[in-house]
C-alpha cells in the first residue's frame, strides 16, 4: 500500500478495558460495596464493575499511541489504590478463593430504571449459569482502522459501486472471520490461565476437573494449558453453541442476534422473569440482552441512548472490533505491555488484509477445535492443528501467520516512523521456538517456586504491584480530572434515578420493543 508508506494514512486508535477482582490480604475474594471514592460504577466513565460488585473494570479513551492508553491506564490504578484499604487487586484472569457462589456479590447500580436493569441482567446470568464462571477477569482491547483507509481500499479493490459504510463493516467482518480462524495463536502466545483454585470448581472434585493434574493441596494444573479461562473450565454457554454465528455478514449477525433475543428458551422459562414482583431475569429467552452472547471478538459500534448495539450497528455500521480473548498477564502490572499491543495491532491488520471466504458451517466447527485443543494443551509438542485439508503443528502454522504478519508490520512501522511492529512480532515469535517463554509456562514454573499454590502466588503478586503503584507518582491533571469524575459521576446516577417517570416493568417493555425493530443504515 503504497500511500501509507509515503504517510498518507492515519494511525489506528486504540482503547483498554481490564478487569480486576478486588480480594482481601487472604486472596479471598471481598464482599465490600464498590468504593464510594472511586465514583457512581453506573456513569463513571473509566471505572466502574462488570459482573461483581468485587470486579472492578477500567476503560480507557481511545488512543493512537499504545504508550498513552497504557499511561492513562496505570494512572487509574494508582488512583484507585490511594481509595482501596485493605483490599487488593488480584492480577490473574482465574479468581481468587471464593467460597461458593454466594461469595460472589452482584453489582449494584443503584434504583434507577436503567440501573436495575443491569442489575437484573446479571441476576439473570446467576440464575442461568452461576456466578462463579462470571468471577472471572480479562483483557478487552477494541481496535479501529483510520477513517481513510476504507476509501483507499474500496478503490484499489474496485468496489466504488457499494456504500462506504457498507464496505466498511463487510470489510470488518473479513478482519472477524480471519481472526476466528487463527485466534488461536493469541491464545497460546497471551494465554496466562494454565492453573486455577480448587474453589473455582464449587468446593468439590467433578467432572469439570478430569483434564486437570494437581500442584498444591488447593491448586489443580493443566500441564500443557495455555488459557483454562477460555476452554470449557472457563467461560460457557451451551445453548449459545446453537447460535452458529461465524460471522459471514452483518446482516446475518444482527440477525442472529435479534432472533435470539426473541425466542423463548425452554429452562429459561422455568426459571421465571418477575415472580411475584422478584425480577428473576430481563427475559426467558436464548439471550436477555445482545452482550450475553460470548464470542473471542465483537464488532462494535456506540450506540446511541434509544438504541440497542445491533440497532447502532445496523443504522451505521461497524465502528470498531472488540478482541475478548486475552487473559491477563500477572506478570506485567497493567496485565498487557506495549509490545503485545504492537502485536495485536499487526495481527488485526493482518486479519483485515488477508483474503477471507466466508466459513462454512464444517469449518466453524474446526475453528472450535483448533482453539479447544490450543486452550487445554497448547504447548504440547505433539499437538497438531487442522488448518485447511493440512495438519500442522502450532510452531509451523504460527511461524507461517507470522512471516505472513512481517509486511503488514513494516507498514505499521512506516506510517509510525519506527520500527516498534517488527521488533514486537520478532521478539514474541520466539515464543514459539521455545514454549517455555510463554506466559502460561512461566506461570507454572513461578507457582512451582512459589510453593505451589495459585491464590498465594497471586496473592503476594498483587500486594507487589500495589506497592508499587502507590509509591509512584501520577500526573498531576489526570489526578484532578480523576476527582472531579468521582463527585460528577455520583451527582449523574442521582440526577438519572430522580428523572424516571415509568416502572421498571414498563422501561423493559419498551426496551424490548425497541429492540426487536430493525433501523435503516443511516
Amino acid at each position: 500500500m503504497t500511500p501509507a508508506r509515503n504517510g498518507l494514512l492515519g494511525r489506528l486508535r486504540r482503547g483498554i478495558e481490564k478487569e480486576g477482582l478486588r480480594v482481601d490480604g487472604h486472596g479471598a475474594i471481598v464482599a465490600t460495596p464498590h468504593p464510594h471514592a472511586l465514583g457512581s460504577k453506573l456513569t463513571h466513565p473509566h471505572i466502574t464493575t462488570d459482573y461483581s460488585e468485587a470486579l472492578l473494570e477500567y476503560i480507557t479513551p481511545v488512543y493512537c499511541r499504545p504508550a498513552d492508553a497504557l499511561s492513562f491506564l496505570g494512572d487509574l490504578l494508582r488512583f484507585s489504590y490511594r481509595h482501596l484499604d485493605g483490599e487488593w487487586i488480584w492480577p490473574a484472569s482465574m479468581p481468587s478463593r471464593l467460597q461458593g457462589n454466594d461469595s460472589i456479590p452482584i453489582a449494584d447500580y443503584g434504583t434507577s430504571n436503567v440501573g436495575t436493569m443491569k442489575h437484573v441482567y446479571r441476576k439473570g446470568l446467576d440464575a442461568r449459569y452461576g456466578r462463579i464462571m462470571q468471577s472471572i477477569a480479562g483483557i478487552h482491547y477494541n481496535v479501529s482502522f483510520p477513517e481513510n483507509l476504507w476509501p483507499m481500499l474500496q478503490e484499489l479493490e474496485g468496489r466504488q459501486d457499494e456504500s462506504l459504510q457498507g464496505y466498511r463493516s463487510g470489510r470488518y467482518f473479513d478482519l472477524i472471520r480471519n481472526f476466528r480462524r487463527n485466534s488461536w495463536l493469541l491464545l497460546y502466545l497471551f494465554g496466562a490461565s494454565p492453573a486455577l483454585d480448587k474453589s473455582f470448581l464449587g468446593g468439590g472434585e467433578n467432572g469439570r476437573a478430569a483434564k486437570l493434574q494437581p500442584l498444591g493441596e488447593q491448586t489443580l494444573q493443566a500441564p500443557y494449558a495455555t488459557s483454562l479461562r477460555m476452554s470449557d473450565l472457563g467461560y460457557q454457554n451451551k445453548v449459545q453453541s446453537q447460535l452458529k454465528i461465524c460471522f459471514n455478514s452483518l446482516s446475518n449477525y444482527v440477525g442472529t442476534l435479534r432472533h435470539a433475543i426473541s425466542t423463548e428458551w425452554p429452562d429459561y422459562r422455568r426459571i421465571g422473569v418477575d415472580v411475584d414482583g422478584e425480577w428473576r431475569q430481563l427475559s426467558a429467552n436464548i439471550l436477555q440482552i445482545e452482550n450475553e452472547y460470548y464470542s473471542d471478538i465483537r464488532p462494535k459500534r456506540v450506540a446511541r441512548h434509544d438504541e440497542t448495539p445491533t440497532q447502532a450497528l445496523e443504522a451505521r455500521g461497524v465502528e470498531y472490533i472488540e478482541v475478548r480473548c486475552l487473559d491477563l498477564n500477572p506478570f506485567l502490572p497493567l496485565g498487557i505491555d506495549e509490545p503485545q499491543m504492537r502485536f495485536l495491532d499487526t495481527f488485526l491488520f493482518w486479519c483485515l488484509l488477508s483474503e477471507s471466504p466466508w466459513i462454512p458451517d464444517d469449518e466453524c466447527d474446526r475453528l472450535d477445535d483448533n482453539r479447544r485443543l490450543v486452550v487445554e494443551r497448547g504447548r504440547d509438542p505433539a499437538l497438531e492443528l487442522q488448518v485447511g485439508d493440512r495438519r500442522m503443528t502450532v510452531k509451523a502454522r504460527g511461524q507461517e501467520i507470522i512471516h505472513g504478519m512481517r509486511e503488514v508490520a513494516e507498514l505499521l512501522d512506516a506510517i509510525e516512523g519506527d520500527d516498534l511492529h517488527v521488533a514486537a512480532i520478532d521478539t514474541l515469535a520466539m515464543r514459539l521456538d521455545d514454549p517455555s517463554l510463554t506466559p502460561s509456562a512461566r506461570m507454572l514454573e513461578a507457582m512451582k517456586a512459589h510453593g505451589g499454590e495459585w491464590a498465594d502466588f497471586m496473592t503476594d503478586l498483587a500486594k507487589a504491584q500495589a506497592e508499587q503503584w502507590r509509591s509512584t507518582p501520577m500526573d498531576e491533571a489526570r489526578e484532578a480530572l480523576f476527582a472531579q469524575q468521582i463527585e460528577t459521576s455520583h451527582q449523574q446516577q442521582q440526577d438519572i434515578e430522580a428523572e424516571d417517570q415509568v416502572s421498571f416493568a414498563q422501561f423493559i417493555a419498551d426496551y424490548f420493543s425497541r429492540a426487536r425493530e430493525p433501523r435503516s443504515a443511516a
